[in-house]
């Protein structure tokens, strides 16, 4: 199937990644928080050059929606590069108590000097970077114990800086998502798009949607075909069109003339995968 490249224009980057640079000097570390069905993805290049020499934690969020084994490969592949990462669910709660005792490892010198000058009950502090919509202040409201940052499903919600006190001896600032302007791979693009971190109204989601179904046939079959009552055999030989009407007819969305209302069975697609109704399923793997 032959689509378009998605074209993503966002207009706050400059914005935050000034925030970032002029805020980085007021915490003791960052916290990136990167999609685990998307971790490749989801990870802005500009962070690193950003954040330099400051240590720097990385959590996998949502994992209750990606594929457990392959969340499990994904954080052998980080301990072999020897970064700290930890799998993470904010609405379960899965992980987040591992947070804290990964901070205090990262700073652990630091930690030492305040011990010695007597600064035994010093608070730490940590930015919040991430793309639209990868969860930070879902993560931030874990935290703190309640709602203290906007939480929406849609990216962009998060304008400003937030400083945010938790009851675990650790202050978080909450930096706007921010995308970079230019992607150099047409699939990351694609990938950001069908996980929610793009906005669904600049793009067509009928289109979406088709190369949705193409990614699942490619990633879970099986886990596609049982949601959809499809047979693998006959669905592997089929395209992302084809694949996308035949989602529609069977779940009976058709307009006057038997044809599929494509808009419904885009955004029903969309949503099932988005809330793993189809399955926990992961995009990427770490040797793709």
């Amino acid at each position: 199937m032959q689509t378009k490249p998605i074209q993503w224009f966002p207009g706050h980057m400059a914005k935050t990644r000034r925030l970032i640079s002029e805020c980085l000097s007021e915490v003791d570390l960052v916290i990136e928080l990167l999609d685990s069905r998307i971790p490749i993805s989801s990870k802005n290049p500009e962070i690193k050059r950003l954040v330099g020499t400051k240590p720097k934690l990385t959590l996998l969020t949502k994992a209750s929606l990606a594929d457990p084994s392959v969340s499990s490969e994904w954080i052998a592949e980080y301990e072999k590069k020897e970064n700290t990462a930890l799998l993470i669910d904010s609405i379960t709660g899965e992980g987040v108590d591992r947070i804290m005792p990964a901070v205090r490892r990262l700073l652990c010198d630091k930690l030492e000097r305040y011990e010695a000058k007597g600064m035994t009950g010093r608070r730490l502090s940590a930015m919040i970077v991430g793309i639209p919509n990868v969860g930070k202040s879902s993560l931030i409201n874990r935290l703190a114990g309640g709602k203290r940052a906007k939480v929406e499903d849609r990216p962009g919600v998060t304008m400003s800086k937030q400083w945010v006190t938790t009851d675990i001896g650790l202050s978080l600032l909450d930096m706007p998502g921010v995308l970079w302007p230019k992607f150099d791979d047409e699939t990351v693009g694609q990938n950001l798009a069908l996980t929610g971190a793009i906005k669904d109204q600049i793009l067509n989601v009928e289109t979406l949607a088709m190369i949705l179904c193409e990614r699942l046939m490619s990633v879970s079959p099986e886990l596609f075909c049982a949601r959809y009552k499809l047979d693998v055999q006959e669905s592997l030989t089929l395209d992302g069109y084809d694949l996308f009407e035949t989602v529609g007819r069977k779940r009976g969305f058709l307009l006057s003339g038997g044809v599929v209302n494509e808009r419904r069975t885009a955004e029903m697609l969309l949503d099932e995968f988005r809330g793993a109704r189809i399955g926990r399923i992961s995009l990427e793997k770490p040797h793709n």
